[in-house]
């Protein structure tokens, strides 16, 4: 098998280890689907928590991300990436199993689901933060885009039939009893991922004097902010991200329902075509990016994520009409997300050396992921004081204006990233040439 950097992009699906590794993430996917469904419901209808209550749930799930840039740091001292991943896993499976657990003894309680949430949570930033090294052990750099579309696509696959199997499951096994198999998803990951032979290379490159935690969760941002790649890609996908949680799920699907007058049915098929947008966009993201660049696919995808919320914004007429402007919305939204990320996920790889790979992710994902609940709290505050649709159209334009970003940044020439180590910019006319060095 080739190795990574060496050689032109090779055949993942001959590539045993990414085979691997690629099945174990999308049994897990599958089973997030399921637990994103049971965990709310558990505190809705095994302990009747009240809307505030659960919305705490929500928060407290995403509130680990905010110490990623800490843990970042510590990770990127540790010499096996690969053992953190599979520590991860089987922490999410332990603490998810202690659900049904209760719930067999009577004695689940909402302090417990906040304590699922956070620990779940903090295990899957660890995952995250680990995962960047191990990926590109994993994955020769010629192959990164098709690699992030693998894997992009398995997540919107999930997203397609997750729900339907997770509502299914939950109805037949009842919501506490459902999260077992999410549990054991996290066991096949991590038994799958264990079993990948892979030589890693050492955690920690500083010298003996290693510096303290925080100063290496500095330099961790400051990289980020000095390298033209990384600063505008953070800047575009915060930017991005806020607005879209402004006109968030929550309240598309409330404006669905009270200002559209969609049931609950017909809204449930609507995002369910835009989970098929998600699917569509990461399967051609690898060769939308060879035939217009990578650059250029991340600036598409900056501004057909948000924009299709203007398009559900504007809905009206007849019944048809308003379920398929939202429709409408959600799959091209879909196919913009997925353009998105798995070109400016590879991108961003490539460009990032080794040894500032998991400090790098803590320091995106502290920034891009803390950013979201605020955009989600804000934008309840923006519906209640100027309606749903403005506040919709508000989230449209602003997340447009992610572009701007892009523009000032080398991020458009970018053409493709070369197995040297370098990426490669396309000028007017101008021979492919190296570019952007770390």
């Amino acid at each position: 098998m080739s190795t990574p950097g060496a050689g032109g992009p090779i055949s993942l699906w001959r590539d045993r280890r990414f085979r691997r590794f690629w099945a174990g993430q999308s049994i897990s996917e599958f089973g997030d689907r399921i637990t994103e469904l049971a965990m709310p419901l558990i505190a809705v209808t095994a302990l009747s928590a009240s809307a505030n209550q659960v919305a705490w749930l929500t928060a407290l799930i995403w509130t680990p991300n905010l110490l990623a840039i800490i843990l970042g740091a510590w990770v990127e001292r540790r010499d096996h990436k690969r053992r953190l991943m599979v520590f991860a896993d089987l922490t999410r499976a332990a603490v998810l199993l202690s659900l049904p657990v209760a719930y067999l003894l009577d004695a689940v309680s909402l302090g417990q689901l906040y304590a699922v949430a956070v620990l779940t949570g903090t295990a899957a930033v660890l995952f995250n933060t680990a995962y960047p090294p191990f990926f590109v052990q994993l994955v020769p750099r010629s192959s990164y885009v098709e690699a992030n579309s693998r894997l992009s696509a398995s997540r919107s696959v999930s997203h397609v039939a997750g729900p339907a199997v997770g509502g299914g499951l939950v109805q037949a096994l009842t919501a506490p009893v459902a999260v077992v198999v999410d549990a054991l998803s996290y066991v096949a990951s991590a038994f799958l991922i264990g079993r990948i032979p892979l030589g890693e290379s050492p955690g920690g490159t500083e010298p003996a004097a290693v510096p303290s935690l925080l100063r290496r969760a500095r330099e961790g941002m400051a990289f980020v902010g000095r390298h033209p790649v990384l600063r505008a890609g953070l800047c575009c996908a915060t930017t991005v991200n806020f607005f879209t949680f402004v006109a968030g799920d929550g309240l598309t699907v409330l404006f669905a329902n009270r200002v559209l007058g969609l049931s609950a049915g017909v809204i449930g098929l609507t995002l369910g075509v835009g989970s098929t947008g998600a699917l569509l966009g990461a399967v051609i993201a690898p060769r939308l990016s060879r035939r217009i660049g990578v650059g250029r696919s991340v600036a598409i995808g900056a501004v057909l994520f948000p924009a299709p919320i203007a398009i559900a914004a504007g809905a009206g007429g007849p019944l048809w009409a308003r379920a398929g402007a939202l429709a409408a919305a959600q799959f091209l939204s879909g196919v913009g997300v997925m353009l998105f990320d798995v070109n400016l996920n590879s991108l961003q790889t490539s460009v990032i050396p080794d040894g500032m790979r998991s400090r790098v992710a803590g320091a995106f994902t502290t920034v891009n992921y803390g950013i979201r609940p605020v955009g989600a709290v804000i934008g309840g505050l923006l519906a209640t004081a100027v309606g749903l649709r403005t506040t919709l159209l508000i989230g449209a334009a602003g997340g447009t204006l992610s572009l701007l970003w892009l523009l000032s940044s080398p991020i458009p020439r970018i053409r493709s990233l070369a197995s040297d180590g370098v990426a490669t910019t396309c000028g007017d006319g101008e021979a492919d040439k190296p570019s952007l060095p770390c």
